[in-house]
């Protein structure tokens, strides 16, 4: 009887460890993380449009093996796999590198972190590089926020449609492969959309999200796992117009696809500034919602102008702000509502400080577009999400 029990409990520890190693070594999953920095050597960027395919492929080669380098001469040797340089784009004092580097970790650290300690590695071992000189305040490693398209914006009611990569957090919310909202990717796992979207339909398990600057093909699509629609919304008052939105399985950041910044709470906007509405909704009042993704740049418009008599008076309550030009024209619509309404800072990174929530008719004289304010509702975002 003993002998039986020593040889269960050595079968129970050898099969235990087994799991354990078959877990950490055979179901790691491998990672891409887009990172960019710039190299500072203006003679490279004066030469770049002269320089045959061989000198870029030196440089691409230089740059590479220098990752490579970097990594497999530390602690992270064990998840480092390869690293590509994909684009070599010439800035003012030199070139700017964009690098895919692909990595193998077990799921037990969150991405967001992972990537703030890949970026804060970098960031320190590129100070003191003698083979390139390279800014390392440049280094970015999957930073939110940010876009890889030159920024030419007109307006969504003439049918400007967005370059590819232009605005890689936008979604598109679908119910039954129906497009029915926009929406904006948060993290690889969590959008924000507008509350009245899932005023009609309440099954999560029949909506869908895709991402692309098109509907159809999709350049990727998940299903919905959950949404988190605020407590306090009411149809009526049009009052917390906001949701969240959870996808089954998580998104796979690229050029195309990628997370917007959320700004802090106290954080605040002035009148005037320009910021930018992306959709897939409707050129004009009563149309029908569009295949490829437009865009526009607006104005916000303080709430002085926007709560008069003749705009829209007392509708416009706490956590609510109206953006568009008075004399209409440039507008979203139907459609558009749950997308994002953004603006970057001095550093060109993008945050989402609006979402499309109401307006009368499409374009008005006076009624400009009525947007969800992200700061009043960034706490409660926090809550839902952890982000």
């Amino acid at each position: 009887m003993i002998a039986v029990l020593i040889v269960l409990s050595l079968t129970v520890v050898a099969v235990t460890i087994g799991l354990l190693v078959h877990f950490l070594v055979f179901h790691q999953k491998m990672e891409y993380y887009h990172g960019s920095f710039k190299i500072l050597d203006p003679q490279i960027n004066n030469n770049f449009g002269q320089s045959n395919t061989y000198q870029l492929k030196d440089l691409r080669e230089t740059t590479e093996n220098l990752v490579d380098e970097i990594f497999i001469d530390s602690a992270w040797k064990k998840n480092y796999i390869k690293n590509q340089v994909v684009r070599l784009t010439p800035e003012e004092d030199g070139v700017k590198a964009d690098v895919i580097m692909v990595f193998q970790f077990p799921s037990t650290e969150q991405r967001a972190v992972r990537e703030k300690k890949i970026q804060s590695f970098l960031n320190q071992k590129m100070r003191n590089l003698r083979a390139l000189p390279i800014n390392a305040s440049s280094v970015q490693v999957n930073g939110c926020g940010k876009r890889v398209v030159p920024l030419h914006v007109n307006r969504i009611a003439s049918g400007v449609i967005a370059p590819k990569a232009a605005w890689p957090w936008q979604a598109s919310l679908q119910y039954d492969n129906i497009h029915q909202c926009g929406a904006t990717l948060i993290s690889n796992t969590w959008l924000v959309t507008a509350a009245h979207c899932f005023q009609r339909y309440k099954n999560p398990h029949q909506w869908t999200v895709s991402f692309g600057t098109k509907i159809n093909p999709p350049l990727m699509k998940r299903n919905v796992r959950r949404f988190i629609v605020h407590e306090n919304y009411h149809s009526a008052s049009r009052e917390y117009d906001i949701a969240v939105v959870q996808v089954s399985y998580r998104v796979t950041f690229s050029d195309d696809v990628r997370r917007i910044c959320l700004p802090e709470a106290s954080a605040s906007f002035q009148p005037n500034s320009t910021v930018y509405i992306t959709g897939f909704g409707a050129l004009y009042y009563g149309g029908e919602s569009q295949n490829e993704l437009r865009e526009a740049r607006v104005k916000i418009i303080s709430d002085n102008v926007c709560k008069q008599p003749q705009v829209y008076g007392n509708d416009i309550k706490s956590g609510m702000f109206c953006a568009g030009y008075m004399e209409g024209i440039y507008d979203a619509c139907r459609g558009d509502s749950g997308g994002p309404l953004v603006t970057r800072d001095l550093k060109d990174t993008w945050y989402l400080i609006g979402i499309v929530s109401w307006g009368d008719n499409c374009g008005q004289r006076d009624k400009p577009g009525v947007y969800t304010q992200v700061t009043y509702y960034r706490n409660w975002i926090a809550s839902k999400t952890g982000l």
